[in-house]
């Protein structure tokens, strides 16, 4: 294939491990640039022409809402002048996060793919640059169209809104528990098997409003709710047990809270979305939606506090919320 029918790819590197090398003191730090990343897999050049730029290089656990936003308008930037698909590098650390809030504004059918790695990069078995060639391998396919923010990572491509870290150090780290990957990279081929119904995007990245979560465990006695509302928080999310549940202890701490305050109710169950309408116990899914918590669907707590920020931050009403995050049940 020439070059002037490959697909064009735009990179953004922000940092992460996979930019990682070692330093003299110990440890292992940000050092490569994206052009670095790509000059170090020749196979790249057979399968885009790749643009690529490196806005900052941080951890991943330190990339904060600014600068998300920024790298959402340059997503946007980039597919408007011609980029087929664009693929965003960074850290592992909040790879589930990032991907579902960028695929938030990402209303463009070209792919918008987010991968980094597990090992630095003068690992043995370093697992950048097979994660790299997945990744621009998928934004560059035409049957990765119109699936919107996807998360690609040790051969397997995973659905933002569905994809978690499920493992500290291992390569295979990122799972999809509700649902399992919607593919993989195979012979150097991109194999979609599922096409999950797209939730619709919802604007422009707005400057996220502040929202709080919080997971109670055993015995709370939810003081650290009537906390949340005290230090002006727009919104909260609680990351509930089981099927969407608190202790009891905690009823009087919610029915304190502003009537104008959202708030989520997530699991901490990986897999399979809030219950709504089995429990009737004082602290069950029931008794919460019946006192106007919002039942999150599939959505992981910190995705549900992303999304509800960017809600309250939009002006968007409860009901209005409401219907949002039942796109996600």
């Amino acid at each position: 294939m020439s070059i002037a029918s490959l697909p064009r790819v735009h990179v953004i590197v922000l940092g992460g491990t996979i930019t990682m090398m070692p330093e003299p003191q110990g440890g292992i730090v940000p050092a490569l640039d994206g052009a670095m990343l790509i000059a170090a897999v020749p196979r790249l050049a057979d399968i885009a022409v790749i643009t690529v730029e490196t806005p900052f290089l941080v951890p991943g656990a330190s990339l904060s809402f600014a600068q998300l936003r920024q790298v959402s308008q340059r997503v946007a930037a980039a597919i408007a002048s011609g980029a087929q698909g664009v693929v965003v590098v960074q850290g592992t650390d909040t790879i589930d996060e990032t991907a579902f809030l960028l695929g938030l504004a990402h209303a463009a059918d070209a792919p918008l793919v987010v991968t980094g790695a597990m090992r630095g990069a003068a690992a043995p078995g370093a697992d950048g640059p097979a994660n790299l060639l997945a990744a621009i391998s998928v934004a560059a396919a035409e049957t990765a169209r119109g699936l919107g923010a996807l998360v690609v990572l040790n051969d397997e491509i995973h659905a933002a809104a569905l994809v978690e870290k499920s493992h500290k150090g291992l390569p295979s780290a990122f799972t999809s528990p509700s649902a399992g990957p919607l593919g993989a990279v195979i012979e150097e081929r991109v194999r979609i098997l599922l096409r999950p119904q797209r939730p619709e995007a919802l604007g422009a990245m707005p400057m996220l409003a502040r929202v709080a979560m919080l997971k109670p465990g055993l015995g709370d006695d939810g003081d650290l709710i009537g906390a949340a509302a005290a230090l002006g928080y727009a919104g909260l999310v609680i990351e509930g047990m089981g099927a969407g549940h608190v202790p009891a202890a905690l009823l009087a701490a919610l029915e304190a809270l502003p009537a104008t305050l959202p708030v989520v109710l997530a699991s901490r169950v990986p897999a399979g979305p809030v219950f709504e309408t089995t429990y009737g116990f004082a602290g069950s899914e029931r008794d919460l939606i019946a006192r106007g918590l919002i039942p999150a669907g599939l959505l992981s707590a910190p995705k549900a506090r992303l999304l509800l920020a960017f809600l309250v931050a939009q002006g968007r009403d409860r009901a209005a919320i409401a219907d949002i995050f039942h796109s996600y049940a």
